[in-house]
């Protein structure tokens, strides 16, 4: 029976080790599954739905190949276009054709795709789980062509490629892919997209080893059956025969049985002995392959609710890119002087500072051009929060931006105050533009407001809003009355004065120290108004909020005496095109500030958080 028993634990052995080995060879499940789409359309654009890209579990590879695609008729002369309201479907001329290289991909959430693509015709790519195929429907519109998304601030991010594009992105459901080819020609027409699968095979490990053991048990039990047989077969002495017992004729000893007549003994014992090695065998054969088996069943997982966050206006990462790209084009705008380069991610206070900057540099060759738009770490992201419907433009971020330290004559590290800025997108096509850059003043040790993570987003509060101490407007009327008349104006002691450096450098102490400075064949006199931009007001989480706003402050310098002139500074000289002036100069600075201001019912008082000066006009006074 020992022998037996080793020729079971050896057909087990072969058959696990073999099943165990299948598993990851012959029968070795496949490690990706891939769906493919041949496409037949005119239109510009194709949007991947987000539902077709988590058709399956796992990281998505889309591959997109071009090539050779008929080009578009031309479009009507207006005497032909449709009727207002009807969406022809794009057109092909069968006898144009034109090769295109260019692919671009890029990917964000659904409703900003869609409100990118607008009115333009696009084919739309989903899945039909059914089939297991990716089906495409034409979308009507009346716009055949759209620009290049190629650099968008839109996207989560983009791709470029020419002939074939490969891309691998882990995306969610609501984040779609779009893809053009130069925005004109017809989308490349051939996609597919590959999906990992679960190429595990876990029981094969356990059949393996499970083979392996029972190897070693069937050889100690061949080695348990050899030694038995050696010993059975040594040398016997031979003994004299003794005489027989004389034996009964219906001898039957009950010792020897049970009651269910089987027989007992050593035999007995050990064939009832190998009853539970077999059982073993066996059951190990069934837990390893059968369909049964409780090592293959698992628990499902428990399905919990997941916590929704509300749609912001970008992420984080979207916004270090988004800064990097909008430092980068600033110092080339700088180095040139192009304003026209500087207009394409500049606007409102930032860029009227701006535009006069680069009038006065190319007369003053020592002109500082401040501030300077850092290409550094964004320290704090804070983006609007959106509303349900998500797809809404203008959206607006707050950002602070740290520069990376520079070093002075003696070689030592000089580090800059962090710049706070406003970044404004006007629609879904248009690249974000600072509207304000502001200098943050705050010491480091000084009180900051706190506010959301960027997951998060803040909500904006209008300019009139009722929730805060005092209204973004008013501040704005009452910290320009301040600066004019200090501590005789009504709004003084709305402001917190300790720590206020634009007081200090142009308050009203600083302007009667102007007056006094002055010779007395010239005087001076000060205005100050609320700037033509918008105020950006973000909720902070004491309920408060981070105001921008914008002032002007004009002075005028005029002569008293007939026959006395006034001299410019260099700068202001720049501008007005006259150095010196019998009649007197006028200059306006702008002034760009961002202050704390408390909730409504707080008893704190608004504080200065940081500003930008800097001359943006000035002329003669006829």
């Amino acid at each position: 029976m020992r022998f037996i028993a080793a020729i079971v634990f050896f057909v087990v052995a072969v058959v696990g080790v073999g099943l165990g080995v299948a598993q990851r060879t012959v029968w070795a499940p496949a490690d990706r599954v891939t769906a493919e789409l041949q496409l037949d359309t005119a239109a510009a654009v194709t949007v991947i739905d987000g539902s077709a890209l988590n058709a399956f579990d796992g990281r998505q590879t889309v591959d997109i190949v071009g090539g050779v695609v008929a080009a578009p008729i031309p479009e009507p002369e207006p005497s032909d276009t449709p009727a207002a309201g009807a969406t022809p479907e794009p057109t092909v001329d069968p006898e144009a054709a034109s090769e295109t290289d260019v692919i671009t991909a890029a990917y964000g959430r659904t409703a900003d795709v869609l409100a990118w693509v607008g009115p333009a015709a696009y084919t739309l790519v989903t899945y039909d789980a059914e089939s297991g195929e990716l089906v495409a429907e034409s979308v009507s519109g009346f716009e055949a062509t759209v620009p290049n998304p190629y650099g968008g601030d839109l996207w989560f991010g983009d791709y470029q490629g020419e002939g074939e594009l490969g891309l691998t992105v882990n995306v969610p459901d609501d984040v779609s892919l779009l893809i053009v080819s130069d925005g004109t020609l017809p989308a490349p027409q051939e996609l597919s997209i590959t999906w990992p699968l679960d190429s595990s095979t876990p029981f094969s490990t356990i059949l393996i080893l499970g083979g392996v053991g029972a190897l070693v048990v069937g050889l100690l039990f061949l080695l348990w059956a050899l030694l038995h047989m050696r010993r059975q077969r040594g040398p016997r002495r031979k003994t004299p025969k003794m005489p027989k017992v004389p034996k009964p004729s219906r001898y039957r000893p009950t010792s020897g049985r049970t009651l269910l007549g089987r027989p007992k003994g050593r035999r007995a014992a050990q064939r009832t002995a190998l009853v539970p090695v077999l059982l073993i065998g066996s059951m190990m054969l069934v837990a390893c392959t059968g369909p049964g088996s409780l090592v293959a069943a698992s628990p499902s997982p428990v399905p919990t609710d997941a916590v929704e966050t509300p749609a912001v206006a970008v992420t984080e990462n979207q916004l270090e890119r988004i800064v990097s790209r909008i430092g980068a084009t600033v110092q080339q705008a700088d180095e040139a002087r192009d304003i026209a380069l500087a207009e394409s991610r500049l606007a409102g206070p930032a860029l009227q500072l701006r535009t006069a900057s680069y009038a006065v540099k190319g007369k003053v060759a020592d002109f500082a051009i401040l501030p300077t738009i850092p290409v550094g770490d964004v320290q704090l992201t804070l983006p609007e929060r959106l509303p349900e419907e998500g797809d809404t433009w203008p959206r607006r971020v707050f950002a602070i931006v740290q520069a990376p330290p520079t070093l002075d004559d003696a070689g030592e590290e000089v580090q800059t105050p962090p710049l706070a800025l406003v970044l404004v997108q006007d629609d879904p096509r248009a690249q974000y533009r600072v509207h304000y850059a502001i200098t943050v003043t705050l010491p480091e040790d000084a009180e900051r407001p706190e506010v959301a993570p960027a997951a998060l987003g803040a909500p904006l509060l209008p300019s009139t809003t009722p929730l805060l101490s005092v209204s973004p407007e008013q501040v704005a009327i009452g910290y320009a009355d301040v600066l004019l008349r200090g501590e005789q104006s009504e709004s003084f002691d709305l402001f917190q004065a300790e720590g206020d450096t634009l007081v200090e450098q142009i308050g009203a102490a600083a302007k009667a120290a102007r007056r006094a400075a002055l010779p007395t064949t010239a005087a001076i006199t000060f205005s100050n108004a609320v700037g033509e931009a918008d105020i950006f007001s973000f909720v902070t989480n004491d309920g408060g909020a981070l105001v921008m706003l914008y002032l002007t402050e004009s002075e005028s310098v005029t002569p008293t005496e007939a026959g006395a002139a006034v001299n410019a500074p260099a700068a202001v000289a720049a501008l007005a095109g006259r150095a010196q002036s019998t009649t007197g100069i006028s200059a306006t600075y702008g002034i760009q500030i961002l202050f704390s201001v408390p909730p409504v019912g707080s008893d704190a008082q608004v504080v200065l958080l940081g500003y930008t000066q800097g001359l943006i006009a000035a002329r003669e006074i006829s």
